[in-house]
């Protein structure tokens, strides 16, 4: 028998059981086994407490049951939830996380690209910032908003769907002079299509609109001077902004509200993502949701298959709209 400090053995669960060490390891591992034998084997595992090695027996067979999650930040309450979806349905495929965070370095997302084997994951899932990502052939790599070519499969929600949804929901709620306000990367993304279907709809009606576009990094009073460029008389010359996040709709009805312009009665504002506050409570914002619980399965379901090449090259999911308080009901 184990002393009370080891930790017991496959050995030590054949001698309890008085079976060959070849039949734990059978029971262990899913094989056929005479049904006594196999109940003999689960009273002395239970007995004894013995815990599989998963890693190790993953090892064996090549595959760890686990996969790389590369993600930008967490601080970003959208990624932050979008990690807590993808964990969560890893789990319920009794599958691990390798959580890997580049704060968008497209380095640093090449090297835990590269080094994926060497860390033994079985597969990749990725929102990543580099359009020139190098993909070893034996990787699976599932991306997400970003698109790779037609081997790697990118998953997103419906971008341009979700414009053209924001603009028609301010011009349902009697708004007609809209402004587009966009933070973000200028590299190509799905995420630059929430433009694309904004404009769409406002040209469509007839409505006129403005754009105001800044890169990464450039601090947000560059807004707050636009803003205030279309203020006269303490009246704003737009009555519906569209805004490409949830966290840049927020901070755009805070400035207002400092210039005294009162949201949704003066100023309506939709964002984009569907983030709500810790998790569970009230939206900041009216808002075009994200199927965050649909894209994380649909990406988990790609890697788990192990041939995401032969999925659609791109996977639109649908959005929906939200009210939060910054839009009239």
């Amino acid at each position: 028998m184990p002393t009370e400090k080891s930790n017991p053995t496959m050995k030590d669960v054949a001698r309890e059981a008085g079976v060959a060490i070849a039949t734990v390891s059978k029971v262990v591992n899913g094989l056929p086994v005479g049904k006594e034998y196999r109940v003999r084997v689960e009273k002395a595992i239970k007995k004894l407490n013995y815990q599989v090695n998963s890693y190790a027996q993953g090892l064996r067979n090549d595959r760890t049951r686990t996969i790389q999650v590369i993600i930008p930040n967490l601080t970003n309450p959208f990624f932050a939830e979008l990690v807590n979806c993808i964990v969560k349905e890893l789990a319920q495929r009794d599958y691990r996380t390798m959580l890997c965070m580049t704060d968008g370095d497209p380095s640093l997302e090449q090297a835990h690209v590269l080094t994926a084997k060497q860390h033994m994951a079985d597969g990749i899932i990725c929102l990543s910032y580099n359009p020139t990502l190098q993909v070893p052939e034996n990787v699976p790599l599932v991306s997400i908003d970003r698109y790779f070519g037609a081997k790697i499969p990118c998953v997103s929600s419906d971008n341009y769907g979700g414009g053209r949804l924001a603009a028609e929901k301010l011009m349902e709620n009697g708004c007609g002079r809209l402004a587009f306000l966009r933070v973000g990367t200028s590299l190509a993304s799905e995420t630059n299509k929430r433009k694309d279907g904004f404009v769409s709809a406002c040209e469509e009606r007839g409505v006129p609109y403005a754009l105001k576009i800044i890169d990464d990094g450039t601090p947000y009073s560059e807004f707050e001077a636009f803003l205030r460029e279309h203020l006269h008389g303490g009246r704003l010359d737009f009555d519906g902004i569209f805004c490409v996040t949830d966290a840049l709709a927020f901070w755009t009805r805070n400035t207002l509200q400092g210039m005294g312009i009162r949201v949704p009665k003066d100023v309506q504002i939709i964002g984009y993502d569907g983030v709500r506050r810790f998790g569970t409570a009230d939206l900041p914002c009216s808002t075009i949701v994200q199927p965050l619980a649909g894209i994380a399965e649909t990406c988990v379901d790609l890697v788990l298959d192990g041939h995401p090449e032969k999925a659609p090259s791109l996977i639109c999911l649908p959005v929906s709209y939200a009210c939060g308080g910054t839009t009239r009901q």
